[in-house]
């Protein structure tokens, strides 16, 4: 059976986290994020999912639990659909980041295999992560309700392209990808 697939991320975080680096956190919505959930509650439950999932952080949970109430399902977690771990990056600011760290950011991209933010995931760990999210997945129409990480990773690795390009894979807050329709799952090699 096919599998299509609509892969959004969650709405705009709370004012608090803006500029800090929040990850794996568990950041509500700011009030601006909340309505624009409610905005697009509507249009992700006219697509007509056979189930929804979120990653189980309150910012995914939220839009999760509207659409599904709209469309008369009950949403699932699945934690393999977090952002990445930051580490002890998390909850500091990214100004305070690179002051004390520098360049050593660039590491995500330029040793992905290697480089852990803050202590945290690699880059290639969030893109083997996500990808066994994805393989678990059932066929039918489902929609993920998750993170930009998530998102960049998997299209970078659906796309075959190299890491560098994967930031710029990132939707803004509620936007998404359609992943192509695929009779099952596809794996790609880092």
């Amino acid at each position: 059976m096919t599998r299509q697939l609509l892969l959004v991320r969650h709405t705009e975080v709370a004012q608090h986290w803006h500029g800090r680096c929040y990850g794996s956190s568990d950041a509500g919505l700011s009030r601006a994020g909340s309505a624009h959930a409610r905005r697009l509650a509507p249009t992700l439950a006219a697509w007509r999912a056979d189930a929804i999932l979120h990653s189980d952080r309150r910012r995914t949970r939220t839009l999760a639990a509207l659409v599904a109430d709209l469309a008369g399902l009950r949403p699932r977690a699945d934690p393999g659909w977090r952002e990445r771990d930051f580490g002890d990056w998390e909850g500091r600011r990214w100004s305070s980041i690179y002051r004390e760290t520098g360049n050593a950011m660039d590491g995500m991209i330029d040793a992905p295999g290697s480089f852990r933010p803050g202590g945290g995931e690699t880059t290639m760990e969030l893109a083997d992560r996500v990808l066994a999210a994805h393989d678990r997945l059932p066929a039918g129409r489902i929609l993920v309700i998750t993170h930009g990480g998530p998102i960049a990773a998997l299209r970078g690795r659906h796309d075959a392209l190299p890491v560098a390009a994967w930031p710029a894979l990132t939707p803004a807050y509620g936007e998404g990808w359609a992943a192509p329709a695929v009779t099952q799952p596809v794996r790609v090699p880092a």
